[in-house]
């Protein structure tokens, strides 16, 4: 199984290899992001080492050099080839550094090589990742998505690792060691591809029952869905607690939440709007932790309209668009309608700088809301945004409530926006505003 680490606030170094075809801005980036998942695992990144090459070194990752100038650093050795910066921090964490973590995914063989020389523990980013999603799933769903992910990260290194490990792990499983049975590398491997298969099928039971009672709720309450999505850290959760009322974990870290929450918007409007969190998107998610994970967006498949939300402040805000995009597409839910949300502009330097940025976005991105989910009035009006959206497709009828019926009185108001109420001596009448469904079951109800 993968190692465990230790949830204590430790240090970090960072190294990564700039391939010929990556230019240095989606470097940066790349680079920005395993720093920030470094912060959520609980690492302080105290030094990062890179080296252009024209590929990765088979041995180890890194080249001899910087091979040896990570074990320099680390170890706290002279080392000409060291900056100043970089000599003063490893004097500072002298025999501190606890992680060496490397931005690409690289073989068992590779991040052994580089323990060895280095002498510290190494993580790649795919590790990283799935740590964060281990240590952050609630649900017994997330869970599962989880174990598949680490499963299948760790299925075809089973091989690599049996090299490894010499003659014993190639020893096969019959009486004495010898004989038609499995190699421990092939049992394991299978042991691995059965519990997939089982996860699998508890996720597909978990999916069926998850949607019969969304089918079930919307159709006793006559509710709209609306998903937040987009790029992690990119304030979605406190844009959800702002929309909705509700308590929701804020952490300025990535995947501070995995499990989709799902709230009501609030004040309640009609017809009643529920809000749910996806999880969010990073740049380089390796493609199998996608698939694992595609069930935790599919709050996004089922919403009747996305809310994109966008980090204003970032300079790469367009990366994040381009991600959540290619996401959505991979999804099938690129048709859903969708406004985009730029968020966090109130992180825009002083006041006039905000209004030239804002500015600029809504010329470049018709339609879109530029806004803080800190500031109240702001989050106000994308209340009323959403309410108009979804009040878009209302009628509006007439009803009528004998007084022998006044019970139903209660349900007209949470269903339906109640415009006009008169009373006669048989009963009351509305005219009330709702949607075609809400109506229909109103009017069976009544015997109308």
């Amino acid at each position: 199984m993968l190692r465990e680490v230790e949830e204590a606030s430790k240090y970090a170094i960072v190294a990564s290899v700039q391939l010929p075809s990556v230019s240095d801005a989606e470097f940066e980036a790349s680079l920005a992001e395993l720093r920030e998942l470094a912060k959520t695992l609980g690492f302080h990144v105290v030094h990062t080492f890179v080296q252009k090459r024209a590929s990765f070194d088979t041995t180890a990752y890194l080249g001899v050099g910087k091979r040896q100038e990570i074990a320099h650093f680390v170890n706290n050795e002279p080392d000409m080839s060291l900056s100043e910066a970089a000599a003063q921090a490893a004097a500072r964490h002298a025999g501190r550094v606890d992680l060496i973590l490397v931005d690409h995914e690289i073989s068992p063989s590779q991040a052994r090589n580089l323990e060895i020389e280095a002498g510290c523990e190494v993580m790649d980013r795919t590790m990283v990742i799935l740590e964060i999603f281990h240590r952050n799933a609630r649900s017994k769903a997330a869970r599962a998505q989880v174990e598949i992910a680490r499963l299948g990260y760790m299925a075809p290194r089973l091989r690599e690792a049996a090299k490894l490990a010499g003659p014993q792990g190639r020893q096969r499983s019959g009486t004495g060691g010898r004989g038609a049975g499995e190699s421990h590398t092939e049992l394991d491997r299978r042991k691995v591809r059965d519990r997939i298969a089982e996860l699998q099928q508890e996720i597909v039971a978990m999916e069926v029952e998850r949607k019969t009672q969304r089918a079930r709720r919307q159709e006793r309450q006559g509710l709209a869905g609306v998903s937040l999505i987009g790029y992690t850290n990119a304030g979605k959760s406190t844009l959800m607690r702002a929309l909705t009322g509700s308590e929701v974990l804020v952490a300025n870290k990535l995947f501070a939440t995995l499990d989709t929450t799902v709230r009501a918007l609030y004040p309640e409007s009609v017809p009643r709007v529920l809000v749910s969190d996806t999880v969010g998107f990073i740049k380089n998610l390796p493609h199998g932790l996608v698939a694992s994970f595609k069930s935790t967006l599919d709050e996004a498949l089922d919403a009747s309209l996305l809310l994109h939300v966008i980090d204003a402040s970032d300079p790469g805000f367009e990366r994040q668009l381009e991600v959540t995009d290619e996401v959505l597409k991979d999804i099938g839910a690129d048709v859903v309608p969708r406004i985009r949300i730029f968020n966090k502009i109130d992180h825009v330097g002083d006041a006039e700088e905000q209004a030239e940025r804002a500015a600029a976005l809504r010329a470049r991105y018709p339609d879109c809301i530029v806004m803080s989910a800190r500031r109240p009035d702001e989050v106000a009006e994308l209340r009323q945004a959403i309410i108009a959206f979804f009040q878009q497709g209302l009628v509006e009828v007439e009803l009528f409530l004998p007084w022998s019926a006044q019970q139903s009185r209660g349900e007209i108001y949470a269903s339906c926006q109640v415009l006009e109420e008169r009373a006669d001596e048989d009963g009351a009448h509305f005219r009330v505003r709702a949607e075609q469904g809400a109506i229909d079951r109103l009017r069976e109800r009544l015997g109308q």
